[in-house]
Protein backbone atom coordinates (compact mmCIF):
# COMPACT_ATOMS: atom_id res chain seq x y z
CA UNK A 1 0.00 0.00 0.00
CA UNK A 2 1.34 3.51 -1.23
CA UNK A 3 1.58 5.41 1.85
CA UNK A 4 0.05 8.93 0.92
CA UNK A 5 1.13 10.76 3.45
CA UNK A 6 4.54 10.64 2.37
CA UNK A 7 4.06 11.63 -1.03
CA UNK A 8 6.27 14.72 -2.41
CA UNK A 9 4.11 17.29 -4.00
CA UNK A 10 7.32 19.42 -3.89
CA UNK A 11 7.30 20.66 -8.14
CA UNK A 12 3.65 19.37 -8.68
CA UNK A 13 1.83 22.52 -8.55
CA UNK A 14 -0.84 23.40 -8.51
CA UNK A 15 -1.35 21.01 -5.95
CA UNK A 16 -4.54 22.27 -3.92
CA UNK A 17 -7.66 23.09 -5.01
CA UNK A 18 -6.94 26.84 -3.95
CA UNK A 19 -3.61 27.05 -6.13
CA UNK A 20 -5.46 25.84 -9.09
CA UNK A 21 -8.30 28.35 -8.57
CA UNK A 22 -5.88 31.03 -8.44
CA UNK A 23 -4.14 30.22 -11.44
CA UNK A 24 -7.22 30.08 -13.52
CA UNK A 25 -9.08 33.15 -11.86
CA UNK A 26 -5.95 35.13 -10.39
CA UNK A 27 -7.58 35.12 -7.38
CA UNK A 28 -3.68 35.31 -5.38
CA UNK A 29 -1.45 37.98 -4.88
CA UNK A 30 1.12 36.39 -6.89
CA UNK A 31 -1.07 35.41 -10.24
CA UNK A 32 0.82 34.64 -13.61
CA UNK A 33 -2.24 33.24 -15.24
CA UNK A 34 -4.99 34.38 -17.67
CA UNK A 35 -7.83 37.24 -15.76
CA UNK A 36 -11.22 37.96 -16.91
CA UNK A 37 -11.60 41.65 -18.07
CA UNK A 38 -12.24 44.50 -15.93
CA UNK A 39 -15.79 45.58 -14.43
CA UNK A 40 -16.33 48.93 -16.19
CA UNK A 41 -16.78 51.79 -14.12
CA UNK A 42 -20.65 53.20 -13.14
CA UNK A 43 -20.28 57.28 -14.57
CA UNK A 44 -21.00 59.37 -11.95
CA UNK A 45 -24.73 60.03 -13.11
CA UNK A 46 -25.96 56.94 -12.62
CA UNK A 47 -24.69 56.47 -8.98
CA UNK A 48 -27.24 56.23 -6.43
CA UNK A 49 -27.33 58.22 -4.09
CA UNK A 50 -26.47 56.73 -0.71
CA UNK A 51 -29.14 56.02 1.59
CA UNK A 52 -30.41 58.66 3.92
CA UNK A 53 -29.37 57.71 7.52
CA UNK A 54 -32.55 56.38 8.85
CA UNK A 55 -34.10 59.02 11.25
CA UNK A 56 -35.36 57.99 14.54
CA UNK A 57 -39.33 57.88 14.41
CA UNK A 58 -40.91 59.77 16.99
CA UNK A 59 -43.24 57.08 19.10
CA UNK A 60 -47.23 57.47 18.07
CA UNK A 61 -48.95 59.22 19.92
CA UNK A 62 -51.06 57.43 22.91
CA UNK A 63 -54.95 58.07 22.20
CA UNK A 64 -56.58 58.29 25.54
CA UNK A 65 -60.16 57.32 25.50
CA UNK A 66 -61.96 60.09 26.53
CA UNK A 67 -64.68 59.16 29.50
CA UNK A 68 -67.84 58.69 27.78
CA UNK A 69 -70.14 62.18 27.89
CA UNK A 70 -72.95 62.55 30.22
CA UNK A 71 -76.12 61.37 28.08
CA UNK A 72 -77.89 65.04 27.52
CA UNK A 73 -80.72 65.24 29.29
CA UNK A 74 -83.63 64.71 27.22
CA UNK A 75 -85.43 68.03 25.66
CA UNK A 76 -88.39 68.54 28.09
CA UNK A 77 -91.61 67.81 26.38
CA UNK A 78 -93.78 70.41 24.41
CA UNK A 79 -96.32 71.06 27.08
CA UNK A 80 -99.63 71.56 25.26
CA UNK A 81 -101.47 74.62 25.60
CA UNK A 82 -103.95 74.79 28.07
CA UNK A 83 -107.46 75.56 26.72
CA UNK A 84 -109.06 78.41 27.63
CA UNK A 85 -111.65 78.62 29.59
CA UNK A 86 -114.58 79.94 28.81
CA UNK A 87 -116.56 83.01 29.57
CA UNK A 88 -119.80 82.82 31.30
CA UNK A 89 -122.52 84.88 31.21
CA UNK A 90 -122.58 86.91 34.27
CA UNK A 91 -125.66 89.34 33.46
CA UNK A 92 -128.84 89.62 35.25
CA UNK A 93 -132.08 87.04 34.81
CA UNK A 94 -135.19 87.39 33.98
CA UNK A 95 -138.50 85.06 33.28
CA UNK A 96 -140.00 85.09 29.90
CA UNK A 97 -143.84 85.54 29.47
CA UNK A 98 -145.09 82.80 27.84
CA UNK A 99 -148.08 84.00 26.71
CA UNK A 100 -146.14 87.33 25.95
CA UNK A 101 -144.63 84.57 23.31
CA UNK A 102 -147.73 83.37 21.98
CA UNK A 103 -149.36 86.87 20.95
CA UNK A 104 -146.14 87.10 18.96
CA UNK A 105 -146.63 84.28 17.33
CA UNK A 106 -143.33 82.66 18.93
CA UNK A 107 -142.57 79.01 19.45
CA UNK A 108 -143.17 78.06 23.42
CA UNK A 109 -141.12 75.60 24.43
CA UNK A 110 -143.44 74.04 26.96
CA UNK A 111 -146.35 73.88 23.82
CA UNK A 112 -147.18 71.09 21.86
CA UNK A 113 -144.80 70.61 18.40
CA UNK A 114 -146.61 72.57 15.90
CA UNK A 115 -146.17 72.56 12.07
CA UNK A 116 -144.00 76.10 12.58
CA UNK A 117 -141.42 74.23 15.19
CA UNK A 118 -140.76 71.71 12.80
CA UNK A 119 -140.15 73.94 9.75
CA UNK A 120 -137.78 75.34 11.99
CA UNK A 121 -135.97 72.26 13.46
CA UNK A 122 -135.03 71.82 9.38
CA UNK A 123 -133.22 74.99 9.28
CA UNK A 124 -131.01 74.13 12.46
CA UNK A 125 -130.50 70.77 11.79
CA UNK A 126 -128.29 72.45 8.16
CA UNK A 127 -127.25 74.76 10.31
CA UNK A 128 -125.57 72.93 13.55
CA UNK A 129 -124.66 70.25 11.19
CA UNK A 130 -122.28 73.24 8.74
CA UNK A 131 -121.07 74.88 12.56
CA UNK A 132 -119.99 71.11 13.84
CA UNK A 133 -118.46 69.55 10.05
CA UNK A 134 -115.62 73.07 10.30
CA UNK A 135 -114.87 72.48 13.93
CA UNK A 136 -114.41 76.70 14.77
CA UNK A 137 -115.77 79.10 16.15
CA UNK A 138 -116.69 81.56 13.23
CA UNK A 139 -118.89 78.83 12.00
CA UNK A 140 -120.99 78.92 15.55
CA UNK A 141 -121.94 82.23 14.56
CA UNK A 142 -124.92 82.91 12.51
CA UNK A 143 -126.21 86.22 10.88
CA UNK A 144 -129.59 86.27 9.98
CA UNK A 145 -130.77 89.31 7.56
CA UNK A 146 -132.94 90.24 5.17
CA UNK A 147 -132.81 92.69 1.76
CA UNK A 148 -135.77 95.21 3.31
CA UNK A 149 -137.92 96.06 6.18
CA UNK A 150 -140.33 93.62 7.04
CA UNK A 151 -139.49 90.50 5.41
CA UNK A 152 -138.85 88.59 8.78
CA UNK A 153 -135.47 88.72 9.67
CA UNK A 154 -136.30 89.70 13.66
CA UNK A 155 -138.94 86.59 14.18
CA UNK A 156 -136.89 83.84 12.22
CA UNK A 157 -133.78 84.92 14.26
CA UNK A 158 -136.12 84.74 17.28
CA UNK A 159 -137.51 81.85 16.57
CA UNK A 160 -134.66 80.43 15.80
CA UNK A 161 -133.09 81.30 18.67
CA UNK A 162 -135.57 79.53 20.97
CA UNK A 163 -135.65 76.05 18.59
CA UNK A 164 -131.77 75.90 18.75
CA UNK A 165 -131.75 76.24 22.83
CA UNK A 166 -133.89 72.74 22.85
CA UNK A 167 -131.13 71.03 22.01
CA UNK A 168 -129.46 69.35 25.04
CA UNK A 169 -125.85 70.71 26.22
CA UNK A 170 -126.45 73.56 24.26
CA UNK A 171 -125.82 77.56 25.19
CA UNK A 172 -127.65 80.26 22.50
CA UNK A 173 -126.70 83.49 22.88
CA UNK A 174 -129.18 85.95 20.81
CA UNK A 175 -127.62 89.35 20.04
CA UNK A 176 -129.47 91.98 18.76
CA UNK A 177 -127.17 93.92 16.37
CA UNK A 178 -130.33 95.75 14.73
CA UNK A 179 -128.87 99.02 16.27
CA UNK A 180 -131.28 101.39 14.14
CA UNK A 181 -134.48 99.56 15.56
CA UNK A 182 -133.85 97.15 18.02
CA UNK A 183 -136.47 94.83 18.70
CA UNK A 184 -135.56 91.91 20.05
CA UNK A 185 -135.96 92.81 23.70
CA UNK A 186 -139.34 93.85 23.18
CA UNK A 187 -140.16 90.25 21.74
CA UNK A 188 -139.40 88.63 24.77
CA UNK A 189 -140.97 91.14 26.90
CA UNK A 190 -137.65 92.48 28.47
CA UNK A 191 -136.51 95.74 29.81
CA UNK A 192 -132.96 96.45 29.04
CA UNK A 193 -130.52 99.56 28.69
CA UNK A 194 -127.31 98.85 27.91
CA UNK A 195 -126.35 96.17 25.44
CA UNK A 196 -123.87 95.58 22.49
CA UNK A 197 -122.83 98.82 21.45
CA UNK A 198 -122.13 99.67 25.44
CA UNK A 199 -119.64 97.27 25.23
CA UNK A 200 -117.80 98.31 21.67
CA UNK A 201 -118.01 101.46 22.71
CA UNK A 202 -116.81 101.37 26.44
CA UNK A 203 -113.55 98.77 26.37
CA UNK A 204 -114.09 98.61 30.54
CA UNK A 205 -117.08 96.86 30.08
CA UNK A 206 -117.51 93.06 29.91
CA UNK A 207 -119.96 92.12 27.39
CA UNK A 208 -120.61 88.70 29.42
CA UNK A 209 -121.81 90.97 32.12
CA UNK A 210 -124.18 92.41 29.70
CA UNK A 211 -125.90 88.72 28.55
CA UNK A 212 -129.16 88.51 30.09
CA UNK A 213 -129.88 84.70 30.81
CA UNK A 214 -133.99 83.47 30.14
CA UNK A 215 -135.67 81.12 32.16
CA UNK A 216 -136.00 79.27 28.77
CA UNK A 217 -133.03 76.71 29.33
CA UNK A 218 -129.89 77.46 27.19
CA UNK A 219 -131.46 80.37 25.84
CA UNK A 220 -129.32 83.92 26.46
CA UNK A 221 -129.95 87.52 25.04
CA UNK A 222 -127.70 90.38 24.48
CA UNK A 223 -129.74 93.58 23.91
CA UNK A 224 -128.25 96.22 21.29
CA UNK A 225 -127.88 98.73 23.75
CA UNK A 226 -126.86 102.69 23.35
CA UNK A 227 -127.93 103.92 20.08
CA UNK A 228 -125.02 106.92 18.76
CA UNK A 229 -124.14 108.42 15.67
CA UNK A 230 -120.78 105.68 15.60
CA UNK A 231 -122.59 102.51 15.57
CA UNK A 232 -120.80 101.84 12.46
CA UNK A 233 -117.82 102.92 13.12
CA UNK A 234 -117.91 100.80 16.34
CA UNK A 235 -118.88 97.27 14.71
CA UNK A 236 -116.49 98.17 11.72
CA UNK A 237 -113.69 98.11 14.42
CA UNK A 238 -110.95 95.17 15.59
CA UNK A 239 -112.79 95.93 19.06
CA UNK A 240 -115.78 93.69 17.33
CA UNK A 241 -114.19 90.90 16.36
CA UNK A 242 -112.11 90.85 20.12
CA UNK A 243 -115.69 91.05 21.90
CA UNK A 244 -117.23 88.18 19.38
CA UNK A 245 -114.04 85.80 20.42
CA UNK A 246 -114.24 86.33 24.33
CA UNK A 247 -117.87 85.25 23.78
CA UNK A 248 -117.44 82.22 22.23
CA UNK A 249 -113.67 81.32 22.80
CA UNK A 250 -113.74 78.08 25.01
CA UNK A 251 -117.40 77.35 24.79
CA UNK A 252 -117.77 74.03 21.51
CA UNK A 253 -121.37 74.25 22.32
CA UNK A 254 -122.01 78.30 22.14
CA UNK A 255 -123.99 79.34 19.43
CA UNK A 256 -124.24 83.19 18.93
CA UNK A 257 -127.24 83.79 16.28
CA UNK A 258 -127.00 87.89 15.23
CA UNK A 259 -130.33 89.56 14.22
CA UNK A 260 -129.05 93.04 12.04
CA UNK A 261 -131.13 95.54 10.52
CA UNK A 262 -131.63 94.89 6.34
CA UNK A 263 -128.52 94.56 4.59
CA UNK A 264 -129.90 97.63 1.31
CA UNK A 265 -131.14 99.83 4.43
CA UNK A 266 -128.05 99.79 6.74
CA UNK A 267 -124.39 98.92 7.31
CA UNK A 268 -124.36 96.79 10.31
CA UNK A 269 -124.99 93.74 8.80
CA UNK A 270 -122.17 93.80 5.46
CA UNK A 271 -119.87 95.01 8.45
CA UNK A 272 -120.56 91.62 10.85
CA UNK A 273 -120.47 89.32 8.06
CA UNK A 274 -116.84 89.28 8.45
CA UNK A 275 -117.41 87.99 11.42
CA UNK A 276 -119.58 84.87 11.04
CA UNK A 277 -119.57 81.59 9.71
CA UNK A 278 -122.97 81.00 8.45
CA UNK A 279 -125.47 83.70 7.21
CA UNK A 280 -128.76 83.02 6.86
CA UNK A 281 -131.06 85.88 4.21
CA UNK A 282 -134.66 85.96 4.98
CA UNK A 283 -136.66 86.44 1.84
CA UNK A 284 -140.19 86.92 2.19
CA UNK A 285 -141.98 84.89 -0.55
CA UNK A 286 -143.88 86.63 -3.76
CA UNK A 287 -142.61 90.50 -2.10
CA UNK A 288 -138.94 90.23 -2.32
CA UNK A 289 -137.37 91.10 -6.11
CA UNK A 290 -134.69 88.79 -7.27
CA UNK A 291 -132.47 92.13 -8.14
CA UNK A 292 -132.47 92.74 -4.16
CA UNK A 293 -131.55 89.64 -3.17
CA UNK A 294 -128.66 89.75 -5.45
CA UNK A 295 -127.77 92.91 -4.11
CA UNK A 296 -127.88 91.32 -0.45
CA UNK A 297 -125.62 89.00 -0.85
CA UNK A 298 -123.26 91.07 -2.52
CA UNK A 299 -123.35 93.04 0.41
CA UNK A 300 -122.82 89.85 2.43
CA UNK A 301 -120.27 88.55 0.44
CA UNK A 302 -117.51 88.65 3.10
CA UNK A 303 -119.33 85.68 4.92
CA UNK A 304 -118.29 82.38 2.81
CA UNK A 305 -121.34 80.43 3.60
CA UNK A 306 -124.98 82.20 3.03
CA UNK A 307 -128.09 80.56 2.78
CA UNK A 308 -131.47 81.47 1.70
CA UNK A 309 -135.13 81.18 4.16
CA UNK A 310 -138.30 81.64 1.95
CA UNK A 311 -140.58 82.89 4.86
CA UNK A 312 -144.45 83.89 4.42
CA UNK A 313 -144.86 80.87 1.90
CA UNK A 314 -148.45 79.53 1.16
CA UNK A 315 -147.53 76.86 -0.40
CA UNK A 316 -144.77 73.95 -0.93
CA UNK A 317 -144.01 72.74 -4.68
CA UNK A 318 -143.16 69.04 -3.39
CA UNK A 319 -147.11 69.36 -1.44
CA UNK A 320 -145.46 68.57 1.80
CA UNK A 321 -146.65 70.39 4.90
CA UNK A 322 -146.53 69.95 8.58
CA UNK A 323 -149.44 68.81 10.82
CA UNK A 324 -150.07 67.18 14.26
CA UNK A 325 -149.42 63.72 13.62
CA UNK A 326 -148.14 62.33 16.69
CA UNK A 327 -148.60 65.18 18.84
CA UNK A 328 -150.15 65.39 21.84
CA UNK A 329 -150.83 67.95 24.43
CA UNK A 330 -150.00 67.75 28.18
Amino acid sequence: MTDQGKINREGARPASLFERADAAFGLGPVHTGPKLPPVPAVPAALRRAPAPAPQPVAPAPQVVAAPAAAAAPPPEAVAAPEPVPAVAFCGPSVSIDRDHLRDGGLLVPEDPVTGLLEEFRIIKRELLADARASHSALARRILVCSPHPGEGKTYCATNLAIALAAERDLEVLLVDADVVKPSVAARFGIDAEQGLMDALADPSILPESLVIATDIDGLFVLPAGTASSRDAEYLASARTGALLDRLTQGAPNRILIFDTPPALAASPAAELAQYVGQALLVVRADETARAALEDAQQLLSACADIKLLLNATRYSPSGRRFGSYGTRGK
